[in-house]
């Protein structure tokens, strides 16, 4: 069966790439595209999708206030019983992601995309629409989410600590977070480098590492790099209007910034 979706991102690269990769993986017919929440709710209505890929994070409505204004305009429609489409949310935050599974969202995904994670959550819509439960979101779980969003200290999850252990050779090391200037993953191996010498973390991924780590200190630039803000250098203009970060480690090392975090980093520096 081939489903409908919707895509709703008010970044246009952040559309392009998640429309091809939703090509690749097949079955998902793409009916429409919108770069904000006022045409979010305008193409649900329109065409009825099956699922929605629907940004976090937009100017004016975001995608959390889309969902809420659905719900309120079948509320006064009486049409209540109608079901909201699957969502699926995207963000470039993992404190979004770790609030949407702790009220049992469809899915969601990371940004920068990966072609794996969009074929698991397409996967995800099938289940649901096939299982005995077809139809959205539940609305009391949606309505969950928002109430989380405005408690955001209600959330379960686990605190950072303030320290890591790195093993540089072989010596464990334990640093304060804010030593460290990036991490890398290397061949499978989790690289962390900090003004004064490189280690070696035992995480597996970078998820894992960021898990461990202030969000509001670090940012996963890209795909395969987590840097700490507070040692970014200089932002170096690259080509095709993208950007490296020159870290203040004894390298100084570029680190690339992928298209889907060019967003993230002109809010940072206000570009």
């Amino acid at each position: 069966m081939t489903l409908s979706a919707l895509i709703i991102d008010d970044e246009q690269l952040a559309r392009e790439e998640l429309s091809f990769l939703l090509a690749e993986v097949g079955g998902v017919d793409v009916v429409a595209q919108g770069a904000n929440g006022i045409e979010a709710v305008e193409l649900i209505e329109e065409h009825h999708p099956d699922m929605v890929f629907l940004d976090v994070q937009m100017p004016g409505l975001d995608g959390f206030a889309v969902i809420q204004k659905l719900i309120e305009r079948r509320s006064k429609a009486g049409a209540v019983t109608e079901p909201l489409p699957q969502i699926v949310f995207a963000t470039a935050y993992d404190q979004y992601a770790v609030r949407a599974f702790d009220v049992n969202a469809v899915d969601y995904l990371l940004k920068p995309f990966d072609r794996k994670r969009v074929e698991q959550a397409v996967e995800r819509v099938r289940g649901r629409l096939a299982g005995s439960s077809p139809g959205s979101l539940p609305e009391s779980q949606i309505e969950s989410l928002l109430r989380l969003l405005k408690h955001p200290q209600t959330t379960s999850r686990t605190p950072q600590p303030a320290k890591l252990i790195i093993q540089a050779q072989s010596r464990l090391l334990l640093i304060d977070q804010s030593e460290i200037c990036f991490a890398a993953i290397d061949d499978g191996v989790i690289r962390v480098v900090t003004q004064s010498f490189e280690g070696s973390s035992k995480c597996r991924t970078l998820e894992e590492l960021l898990d461990q780590l202030d969000p509001g200190l670090f940012w996963r630039a890209h795909r395969g790099f987590v840097v700490n803000i507070n040692h970014i250098r200089e932002v170096v203009p690259w080509f095709k209007s993208s950007y490296q970060l020159r870290m203040n480690d004894k390298k100084q090392t570029e680190i690339p910034v992928s298209r889907a975090q060019t967003k993230r980093l002109r809010e940072l520096f206000n570009l």
